[in-house]
């Protein structure tokens, strides 16, 4: 009878604790260094940068919201939650075709640029939140759009180096609209895709020697080798001229200092988005001493570009498999031999 009641005991217990386990709060989630979200009690806590954030429960899943970089339509359309933008600025910048057609219908309006935005008709849409890279010149319009009782949150994905934590951003999207299981299976499918991929470039025979971005005036702005650029041509199973240096952020240098580094150099990738190397040329004849340009193959982030909007900046940046695999069709074409490039196209 003892050994009954024991059991019984036992069971109940685990009953308990099963119940405990499945009430208890959520882990936290860290989707980098920069960004970390959790939830406890009747709120989720968000810290982005140096920026921390509670939301109620009664909050969340925001229902509209206003989108004031191009770059973060791409985790939205990724969701398919289009229908929760009520505005954008600076449209024009904006490949999304769902989000360009509700534009022309009314149901998004254009909020004004990066150099102005339209406090008056922001406040009058009454977003539950405004999504935005932070700018500190525009603090004080921050400042009145949040006296305003509207929900301002800065998330810098740009700041991002690392292809999946960019990715991963759409955890948190997902989160905040509700769609956490779409968020995950997308993110856990663009991570197998991501990894699969570098493991392929692992079979390649050679490893081409790339040179990256272009000139700006007399300026070359060089990635670092911790970049994001500089990652994918690593994870391309191909040999960046900085490979060696640690900086996540452009180094800037001279035309003479990037041709001492490039007489190795079979491929020049992120080119800008110019439509021939005559045009490269007539811009800066100085390219026409490379010896990549003369003899290698260079290659535009101009696959997926409508005027002034280019999906390199938007659906790119959540899409890490698809960029990786460019980088490996371009490095390495007999890997992937009936893939077509998505977001870069080659220079004649």
């Amino acid at each position: 009878m003892k050994a009954k009641i024991l059991l019984l005991i036992t069971f109940f217990t685990l009953i308990a604790c099963k119940r405990e386990q499945k009430n208890s709060p959520s882990e936290s989630v860290s989707i980098s260094n920069l960004v970390q979200y959790d939830e406890k009690n009747d709120a989720l806590h968000l810290k982005s940068g140096n920026f921390t954030y509670d939301l109620k429960k009664n909050q969340i899943p925001f229902k509209k919201i206003i989108l004031l970089n191009a770059s973060m339509a791409g985790y939205i359309s990724e969701l398919g939650a289009e229908n929760l933008i009520i505005g954008v600025s600076s449209p024009e910048y904006i490949y999304s075709d769902k989000i360009q057609n509700l534009l022309k219908e009314g149901k998004i309006q254009n909020v004004g640029s990066e150099q102005k935005y339209d406090v008056e008709k922001i406040i009058s849409l009454k977003p539950d939140a405004i999504f935005t890279n932070h700018i500190a010149s525009f603090d004080n319009t921050y400042q009145l759009l949040k006296n305003n009782g509207i929900q301002v949150i800065f998330l810098d994905e740009y700041m991002e180096q690392k292809p999946l934590e960019k990715t991963a951003y759409l955890k948190l999207f997902g989160k905040l609209f509700g769609k956490d299981k779409e968020a995950e299976t997308k993110f856990t499918e663009i991570e197998k895709n991501y990894n699969e991929l570098k493991q392929l470039a692992l079979k390649a025979q050679s490893k081409p020697v790339v040179l990256a971005n272009e000139m700006y005036g007399d300026v070359w702005y060089l990635p670092g080798g911790k970049t994001s650029v500089a990652n994918f041509i690593s994870d391309a199973n191909a040999e960046y001229i900085l490979k060696n240096n640690t900086d996540e952020k452009a180094l800037t240098m001279s035309f003479e200092e990037v041709f001492a580094k490039s007489n190795t150099v079979q491929y020049w990738v992120n080119a800008g988005n110019h439509t021939s190397k005559k045009e490269m040329l007539s811009l800066n004849p100085f390219y026409g001493k490379l010896s990549v340009f003369n003899k290698g193959k260079i290659y535009g982030i101009m696959g997926k570009e409508r005027q002034k909007a280019n999906d390199f900046f938007e659906s790119g940046i959540v899409r890490a498999d698809l960029v990786l695999k460019d980088y490996i069709k371009i490095f390495h074409p007999e890997l992937l031999p009936d893939y077509q490039l998505t977001y870069m196209k080659e220079l004649q």
